[in-house]
């Protein structure tokens, strides 16, 4: 990249994510900044075979960097990233802050690349949701065999996605249940451990919560606003990775095999679609990995023209830095002129 890149929210799960794959994927960045909160200014991190001195956000000097990755939350995003945007940094914002704001681009790189040229709007670019990400990679090359008219979706999504607490939380919770102890729920609604909640975000009118409404929202802005949708968002025991049953209708009909050669060929994809035991991908497996894995594909028996599938990623990779990370690529790559002027 040869650029300077801030890391905005580094101590977090997905910040520390962003520095590993930045690191390990050798990207050619001139300096690295992290930058968090005054409570963590002075701490240390891990970067590379060196360490990062952690710099306050509200002392940091944003004219050294070209792009800004944020994964600090809305707040955050909401009061720093027009300043960073401002002084002729891209910023890259994880959180939901942006995403629906018709002048800033919400951008999956394999789905809808176009669209990134609108950033110079405002110099930001939103991140979509990890469970969004995953579900339009898997469905945007179905999309082109025939118009997709109907998604319903059930999300079995990983504690992580709520942040680095909430997986102490389900440590704490799944330890304690063997010695009797009982901890208050501080994240979840209900005990997480050996349990599944479907609730994830506030509830809205409708009977939806604000999680599925972003799916919805999402996934008609980055892949088509005609496709209805439906979800119902479930948070499991599992410490990383997201999995999702899908059931898609389309306009015309699309055969298993149509479907398994599209997904095979499209790029962030892997297909593993065995009829056997273990023929299948699990979050366990996905984790640590940069790809969508599709499963499970077939005919839905109760609806024309409609296909089943299982999809599953690891949600603090693709489903949030490494997203933000290809963002990054498609700038430097496009636009750097822009960023160097």
């Amino acid at each position: 990249m040869s650029i300077n890149i801030a890391v905005v929210g580094a101590t977090g799960n997905v910040g520390r994510e962003m520095l590993n794959i930045l690191s390990d994927k050798n990207y050619d960045v001139k300096n690295i900044f992290a930058v968090a909160s005054e409570r963590s200014a002075g701490s240390t991190l891990e970067y590379g075979n060196t360490e990062l001195t952690v710099e306050a956000i509200d002392k940091f000097d944003i004219s050294k960097v070209q792009i800004a990755l944020f994964s600090a939350g809305s707040d955050v995003s909401k009061e720093w990233a027009p300043k960073f945007g401002e002084k002729n940094c891209v910023v890259i914002d994880n959180s939901s802050q942006f995403r629906m704001d018709d002048d800033i681009p919400l951008i999956v790189p394999e789905v809808n690349p176009e669209a990134i040229q609108n950033f110079k709007n405002k110099n930001i670019i939103a991140n979509p949701n990890c469970s969004t990400i995953q579900l339009v990679v898997a469905l945007k090359p179905l999309h082109e065999i025939s118009k997709i008219k109907k998604v319903i979706v059930s999300t079995y999504q990983s504690v992580s996605g709520a942040g680095k607490a909430a997986m102490d939380e389900l440590f704490d919770q799944t330890k304690n249940v063997f010695s009797d102890q009982i901890k208050d729920n501080i994240n979840f609604t209900k005990p997480i451990a050996f349990n599944v909640i479907p609730h994830i975000g506030d509830f809205v009118d409708g009977g939806y919560t604000k999680e599925e409404i972003k799916m919805r929202e999402e996934t008609n802005k980055i892949l088509d606003k005609h496709i209805q949708f439906s979800a119902t968002c479930v948070r499991v025991p599992v410490f990383i990775g997201h999995a999702e049953a899908v059931n898609v209708e389309f306009e015309n009909k699309v055969s298993v095999d149509e479907a398994r050669n599209a997904i095979k060929n499209a790029s962030g994809c892997s297909l593993l679609d065995e009829r056997k035991d273990g023929g299948y991908v699990t979050p366990k497996e996905c984790a640590g990995s940069d790809d969508t894995y599709v499963s499970r594909i077939r005919e839905d028996s109760a609806v024309s023209n409609a296909l089943s599938l299982w999809v599953v990623s690891d949600n603090l990779r693709k489903g949030a830095a490494l997203n933000a990370v290809q963002i990054a690529e498609e700038i430097v790559k496009n636009h750097f002129q822009y960023l160097i002027k």
